[in-house]
């Protein structure tokens, strides 16, 4: 049972792994050599229905399934509406397409000046640095991509990308994304670091992971100390569902926070998992516990497959109008479209103006009552 109180967070354990010795256990490459991939391997911790039978056979074409054992812990193996496995294990959904849905919902391709570089907004620049993840999201925005099971082909060039920011010193913010890049070697995240670090108009660096949610051991010594030289760097993590907020997380996060790592979290919304306002808050309340703002809401992103995952805009709005007033307002966090042939992050809010009418704006608050504020600035 999960726990309710919010001073409570589940704790993962080795579950179905207990003869797996702690050492191997708290070891991220014992985690990812371990990782689950096939209904034979699943089927001998957890029951597989028709549907993800079906859907296990399709994602060899679409995007591969890849679940570390800390995260498959997190299943609930009776329950075949389990918020932790539709995340992660596909259904034969997957393969069917709606009319509206593409390969690259977001129009990541067509701003990219070269490869795996997207510069879309004029300061900041998108660096994709890898198309490995320890798990793979089956709402995954970059499918087409991750895991290789479409041919796509993703080489990186690392140097291509860094000679570009240098020569355009309007850059000044830089995000690391993938794929995971906190799957890369610590020398590796050095390197790449310390060269951004070097570049004079580069006021800002972001890494975009979800490492830390499907495999908190990898936030070990090494890392820690390949990060924290780097006093413009933050990162944004990856949590969906209170369930996802575990000991483990949040002792990964205090290290991260404790190093000087600021932290914020991007969730997706999704049909099942946190389309509730009382699952948002008990998650967004978890996540201030763990040093973690509450960033992004992200509408589900148009990819192929995704549609028995995604939500109805309306969905999205009531539960940002469920929680103002009734938590911190620390807490909320923007929900946004990324609009779809690279229209950027559109902000999606209630409507608290009802009229604007000469110099009187009327407003409305959290419990609907209405206000009048001036509409003018002084002479």
């Amino acid at each position: 049972m999960f726990p309710q109180d919010k001073l409570d967070f589940w704790h993962s354990g080795q579950g179905f792994w207990k003869s797996v010795s702690s050492k191997d256990w708290g070891d991220w490459r014992w985690q990812l050599r371990h990782r689950l991939s096939t209904k034979e391997q699943m089927v001998q911790f957890v029951d597989i229905s028709e549907d993800e039978s079906e859907g296990l056979e399709y994602a060899k074409e679409k995007l591969l399934v890849s679940i570390t054992p800390y995260y498959f812990n997190l299943i609930d193996g009776a329950d075949f509406s389990c918020p932790i496995r539709k995340q992660v294990i596909p259904v034969g959904r997957e393969s069917v397409v709606d009319h509206w849905e593409m390969d690259d919902p977001v129009g990541e391709e067509g701003s990219m000046p070269v490869p795996g570089l997207v510069h879309r907004y004029p300061d900041r620049v998108l660096f994709l640095v890898t198309d490995r993840c320890a798990s793979y999201c089956r709402y995954c925005t970059r499918s087409r991509m991750v895991s290789n099971a479409q041919g796509y082909g993703f080489h990186p060039n690392f140097e291509i990308a860094l000679q570009y920011i240098k020569k355009n010193t309007g850059i000044r913010d830089v995000l690391l994304s993938g794929g995971d890049p906190l799957l890369l070697s610590d020398d590796k995240l050095r390197y790449l670091l310390g060269e951004l670090a070097s570049i004079s108009h580069v006021e800002f660096v972001r890494i975009g992971s979800r490492v830390p949610v499907f495999l908190p051991q990898r936030i070990n010594l090494g890392l820690i100390e390949a990060l924290k030289k780097h006093q413009n760097l933050w990162i944004s993590i990856h949590v969906n569902h209170p369930k996802e907020c575990t000991l483990e997380l949040r002792e990964a996060c205090i290290k991260l926070t404790d190093a000087g790592i600021p932290l914020g979290n991007q969730s997706v919304l999704l049909k099942g998992v946190n389309d509730h306002p009382d699952i948002m808050r008990r998650l967004i309340h978890r996540l201030l516990m763990m040093r973690v703002r509450p960033y992004y809401l992200y509408q589900c992103d148009l990819v192929k497959g995704s549609s028995h995952l995604r939500t109805s805009v309306d969905t999205g709005v009531e539960i940002i109008r469920s929680l103002r007033g009734s938590t911190t307002g620390y807490a909320i966090p923007q929900y946004v479209i990324d609009a779809p042939e690279g229209g950027g992050k559109i902000p999606i809010n209630p409507n608290y103006v009802d009229s604007i009418e000469h110099d009187v704006l009327k407003i409305r608050n959290f419990e609907g009552r209405m206000y009048e504020y001036p509409n003018r600035a002084s002479d």
